[in-house]
Parts: C-alpha cells; sequence; structure tokens
C-alpha cells in the first residue's frame, strides 16, 4: 500500500499502459481519476474499482477541458498528489510525406496538453502546500530519430526536455517530475503502429511488431503491467531525491 490515501489523475487512463497504472495505483490504496477522451461507463468503474476509481472526461487539447477534469477530481477527494501524464497518440510518414495536420494533432496531444495538464496540476499541489508527484510518459522513441517516425520522436524527446525543466523549477515546491520510457509495448496503439509500418515498409500486417519483439533483448514486446512498478515507484515516498528523470522501462531495448 505504497500509496494509500494519495489522489491520483491518470491521462490516457482507459486503456494500455495507463488502465494498467490505473490498476496498480488502486491496488496500493490510492484514489484515481482516470482521465481520457474515450471512457468505461461509471458502472463499468465501479464494478472493477468500486469507490476508488471515477471516471472524468477530458480533451488535453483544450485548456477548458483540462482545468474542468482537475477541479473534478479535486472537487470529488479534496485536492491531488499524482499526475499520470499519459495521454498520447502516434503517426508516422516519410519526411517528405509529413502534412501539417499530422505534426500539428501529435503535437497539441504529446506536447501542448501534457505540458498544460502538467500546469494545471502543478498550480494545485503549490495551492496545497504538500508537494506531489508528476509523472510523464516519454518513449524510447524520444531519445534517438528514427526514419519513419520523425513527428512521434520529436514530440516524445520533447516530453523529456520538459520533464527536466519542470522538474528543476518544481522541486523548490516539493513535486516531484520525473518521466517514464517505455520502449516497444503490446497496446492496442501498436496494432495500429504495425499497420502503418506494414503500409510504408511494404510488409505482412504483424510482422513488424513481431521482429521489435524479439530484437528487445528481454526476448518479447513490454506489457501494460511493465509499467506499472516503475510508475508507483516514481509516485511513492521513495522517489523523494529522484527529480527530473526519465526512467527506461523497455527490457533493455535502447541500451541495444
Amino acid at each position: 500500500m505504497k500509496l494509500k490515501g494519495k489522489i491520483a489523475i491518470v491521462t490516457g487512463g482507459a486503456r494500455g499502459i495507463g488502465e494498467a497504472i490505473v490498476d496498480r495505483y488502486v491496488a496500493e490504496g490510492a484514489r484515481v481519476a482516470i482521465a481520457d477522451i474515450s471512457l468505461p461507463t461509471p458502472a463499468d468503474v465501479l464494478a472493477k474499482h468500486g469507490e476508488a476509481a471515477i471516471a472524468v472526461p477530458l480533451d488535453v487539447t483544450k485548456r477548458q477541458s483540462i482545468d474542468a477534469a482537475v477541479e473534478a477530481a479535486c472537487a470529488r477527494w479534496g485536492g491531488v498528489d499524482i499526475l499520470i501524464n499519459g495521454a498520447a497518440i502516434f503517426d508516422m510518414a516519410p519526411i517528405v510525406e509529413i502534412t501539417e495536420h499530422s505534426y500539428e494533432r501529435v503535437f497539441a496531444v504529446n506536447v501542448k496538453g501534457l505540458l498544460f495538464m502538467l500546469q494545471a496540476v502543478a498550480k494545485r499541489m503549490i495551492a496545497q502546500g504538500r508537494g506531489g508527484k508528476i509523472i510523464n510518459v516519454a518513449s524510447q522513441a524520444g531519445r534517438r530519430g528514427e526514419a519513419l517516425v520523425g513527428v512521434y520522436c520529436a514530440s516524445k524527446a520533447a516530453v523529456i526536455s520538459l520533464t527536466q525543466s519542470a522538474g528543476l523549477d518544481l522541486i523548490k515546491h516539493r513535486i516531484n517530475v520525473n518521466g517514464l520510457a517505455p520502449g516497444v509495448v503490446d497496446t492496442p496503439m501498436w496494432d495500429a503502429v504495425d499497420a502503418l509500418f506494414a503500409k510504408y515498409e511494404r510488409r505482412p500486417l504483424g510482422e513488424k511488431k513481431r521482429l521489435v519483439g524479439e530484437a528487445v533483448p528481454y526476448g518479447r514486446m513490454g506489457r501494460p503491467d511493465d509499467l506499472a512498478g516503475a510508475a508507483v515507484f516514481l509516485a511513492s515516498d521513495d522517489a523523494d531525491y529522484v527529480v527530473a528523470q526519465t526512467f527506461n522501462v523497455d527490457g533493455g531495448n535502447w541500451m541495444s
């Protein structure tokens, strides 16, 4: 029960890595606002988590929606102690085929949305005066460029940079800002990624996913649950002296 009594907001919490973190946070004693643009029904949330979780509509591209989601979580439980900034989207194309629409859409969610969600929660944490933990979900894609993934890689590199800047700025308020950099994780989003690779690399569907999984030193793709332990650590008192870091949780993939 490392998070007993804590109040968390998890953006992108309805599926994939976000959903796994919600499940683990509830098991660790936290109360969690599942914030997403596409949500489970209140009845489904109640059946799965009881009174320990609520579903909060969130479109991170709209400041009004961000403010409303933070207010809903704080109104329900009296504040916020943890933010998982996990909402993100993916797109890919060769450099000469990147469209302005794709660029603006990816950066609106992955960078702008993450920044202003972080800002809204940080303001609330400063007003509360009890510190907090903010964890931004980056990616191994933010550590290096990839030929077909220029915009997404750039957006996740921005997440790592913002994590460093926010971490250095907010620690004076005892708000720890850190990040997680997953490798290749078997989520519904990866099926869409695989389809795009199939298109641009002229591969059969499923082949790219199989190959990247086989290339991970650990021996398989990650699973959403593989990220949950690190997310608990960074949200707990054990991470009080960890500041502005982005942890690779990728089965050794980046080191390879």
